[in-house]
């Protein structure tokens, strides 16, 4: 497997500006680690720890004011193209069906935009095979007012899929959802993921999650954050939600659950 797919080194980040002052807070500090091409990474810590940092940092929508990023084997100096993101909050526009909400990517990032008109149908034809991989079959022409909470964050993945990117970053993406319709989309995620071997960074609170969908969880510490602790999730594939009750399985959430209230002290 190929290392380093996305590499952080000795990266450290602040907001309020690039000098040391009274009013800037330092979000990550020598923050180093590495996840490979096609692996599912999970990153946990107490709140305020930097985690979205992190994914900013990643996705080149933030950049440090030490150490590097690199993705792809390229350092990160802009926004990263070859990733989509997903966030606790769909976000979709309320004005555009499900379908034309899947479409916004393709209107914005190079090479599609200047494909779409010419391509398309083959554009609307893979956005309606996303749908139907995620169990929204015939919802193409839905508003989102008239989907449920669980649809519209299927709807959020999907439009995240959808310019075929090789990193998905998925930022709290089923926190504001019920337990329920949570397990239910982590096996949509653990299918996609399964079936597309793309590479998979997960930011969660929620330790259940991450170890179940996660080859490797890393344990941020509390602000500044690094990495306390890295975890291999050695539970075989394919999990069913089952294993989730299993005596191993709970003792992983509980050995990383140690780590993170050692981080808040």
């Amino acid at each position: 497997m190929e290392q380093g797919f996305i590499a952080l080194d000795g990266v450290s980040h602040r907001y309020g500006g690039q000098t040391a002052g009274p009013d800037n807070i330092v979000a990550v500090a020598d923050l180093t680690l590495s996840v490979n091409r096609g692996e599912f990474a999970a990153v946990v810590g107490p709140s305020g720890c930097g985690k979205s940092t992190l994914m900013k940092l990643v996705t080149g929508l933030q950049f440090p004011y030490a150490g590097s990023v690199a993705v792809a084997g390229q350092k990160v100096t802009q926004p990263v193209k070859i990733a989509g993101m997903a966030f606790q909050a769909p976000t979709l526009l309320p004005w555009r069906t499900t379908l034309e909400n899947l479409l916004l990517p393709l209107e914005i990032v190079q090479p599609h935009r200047s494909q779409l008109r010419r391509r398309k149908a083959e554009y609307v034809a893979r956005a309606e095979r996303l749908l139907a991989s995620v169990g929204l079959d015939g919802f193409g022409d839905k508003f989102p007012w008239q989907l449920s909470g669980g649809m519209q964050q299927r709807t959020s993945l999907c439009r995240a899929l959808i310019h075929e990117p090789q990193l998905l970053m998925l930022d709290e993406p089923f926190g504001a959802l019920d337990a329920f319709t949570r397990e239910e989309l982590w096996c949509v995620i653990r299918d996609l993921h399964a079936t597309r071997k793309i590479t998979i960074v997960l930011v969660t609170h929620d330790l259940r999650e991450a170890v179940f969908l996660a080859d490797r969880v890393f344990v941020m510490s509390a602000r500044p954050g690094r990495i306390l602790a890295e975890r291999k999730i050695e539970l075989p594939r394919p999990r069913d939600l089952d294993v989730t009750f299993a005596p191993e399985f709970q003792a992983i959430v509980h050995d990383l659950r140690a780590h993170i209230v050692s981080a808040r002290q």
